[in-house]
């Protein structure tokens, strides 16, 4: 009767973490801990997602109810990501748990299928004509974007950094580049081309530019939140128009255990797809598969469960694995030694008034084309100017409207391409 009675009350206790009465969780926490450390965690997939959502969920309770944290530096986000990376920046986490979830993000490719999910789910669940409007208005802020951060930073550059033109090769081409994958790696090969010296060479000088920035972005996203909350009429809350919303399913249990698995199957067969293409034209898998899923939504070509079912997968995806993902992004793609070499006084000014110059300028120029500013700010400023797949997770965790995976994919992907074309250009000038 006793055990009955205090079952009862763990079942009424009001305050959670991931809908968990806190001691349960915390005993999950314990016994999960006790595993990594005795070298008892099952291989691959099992071990590994299990120890990233118990560390997310955990890390990502504490930052959301940090109030400083919460309000001003992404939360959750802030303390998955970079928690995560201190626990590896200090030893404090097994080799074999670490190769464990890198092999999982890497090898398995859990970033991907995340990131798959998020498109496809996203884009469907965007109203077509909402779609068309804010696709062919998208450009104008991305674009200007682009000029405002080669300007700002290449004067910048100029007065207390290396000079323009190598400013904007070594800081600011690499800052819009996509990450590494997209950006930095065939950066560095481009300036090996036309330059000299080795790849590896340039790779060395573009990490601190790409780390840093995405830095910034993180924590700007978490002060355009806090901006939308206290002005309202500058956000759409995740809607890039006003007047128009997602599209609203229901989300019924039932409902939604029906229709998981099919989405499930859309979304990785929209990325499969997308793969196949990308062997013909020779654009980025994620570039395509947004090209795809808008044709289709624009189109009306799919069927309406197979439109639910990839909402539905988004949104379970979305509310389950986001800080699981964002503590595989600290252990796998986040180098604190790196990004603390990198905090010097004119580096650490020269990258934060172009994202913020760029920040704000996208805003604006949102606002003239009838694009929400802070939407477009998130977007096309910050979703350029992060790490590519794994920074636009982190930026719209941290902005809290993962809404604009598609958009922000658009000015990684797309616009990466872009970039590599400036950098030849900019490259031969010097």
């Amino acid at each position: 009767m006793e055990q009955r009675e205090n079952l009862q009350k763990l079942r009424n206790y009001k305050t959670t973490i991931f809908n968990i009465p806190i001691p349960w969780f915390l005993g999950i926490v314990a016994i999960t801990l006790f595993a990594m450390y005795t070298g008892n965690l099952p291989a691959g997939m099992v071990g590994a997602l299990l120890l990233m959502m118990v560390l997310g969920e955990f890390f990502g309770w504490i930052g959301d109810r940090t109030p400083l944290l919460r309000s001003y530096l992404g939360g959750g986000a802030i303390v998955a990501i970079f928690g995560s990376a201190f626990l590896m920046h200090m030893n404090w986490m097994p080799e074999e748990a670490t190769i464990m979830i890198t092999d999982f993000m890497q090898e398995s490719g859990f970033l991907n299928f995340y990131i798959a999910g998020l498109i496809t789910g996203s884009i469907l669940s965007i109203d077509s004509k909402v779609l068309l409007k804010a696709g062919t208005r998208f450009a104008i802020p991305l674009l200007i974007g682009i000029v405002t951060a080669i300007a700002i930073g290449g004067m910048i550059g100029a007065l207390i950094g290396d000079g323009f033109i190598e400013t904007i090769l070594m800081v600011v081409l690499p800052l819009m580049g996509g990450g590494m994958g997209l950006g930095g790696v065939p950066m560095s090969q481009v300036y090996s081309d036309i330059l000299g010296n080795d790849p590896s060479y340039y790779i060395s000088l573009v990490v601190p530019a790409i780390a840093l920035g995405n830095l910034f972005a993180i924590i700007l996203a978490s002060v355009l939140n806090g901006l939308g909350n206290k002005f309202p009429k500058l956000t759409g809350n995740g809607v890039m128009i006003p007047g128009f919303e997602y599209q609203k399913t229901q989300e019924t249990e039932s409902h939604s255990i029906r229709l998981l698995g099919i989405g499930l199957i859309v979304g990785m067969l929209a990325l499969t797809l997308a793969t196949a293409v990308s062997n013909v034209i020779p654009l980025h898998p994620f570039a395509l598969m947004i090209l795809l899923i808008a044709g289709l939504k624009l189109t009306n070509l799919l069927p309406t469960l197979l439109v639910d079912a990839a909402v539905a997968w988004f949104r379970f995806v979305l509310k389950n694995w986001t800080y699981a993902l964002l503590v595989g992004i600290g252990i796998t793609f986040t180098d604190l030694h790196v990004i603390i070499e990198a905090f010097t006084l004119e580096f650490v000014v020269i990258i934060g008034l172009t994202v913020i110059s760029v920040t704000v300028m996208t805003a604006l120029m949102g606002k003239v084309v009838g694009i929400y500013p802070i939407e477009s700010s998130i977007s096309a400023g910050l979703g350029m100017m992060n790490m590519g797949g794994t920074g636009d997770v982190s930026v719209l965790a941290a902005a809290r409207r993962m809404e604009l995976m598609a958009f922000c994919q658009i000015a990684s992907t797309l616009g990466a391409s872009l970039i590599l074309f400036l950098a030849d250009i900019f490259a031969q000038w010097l």
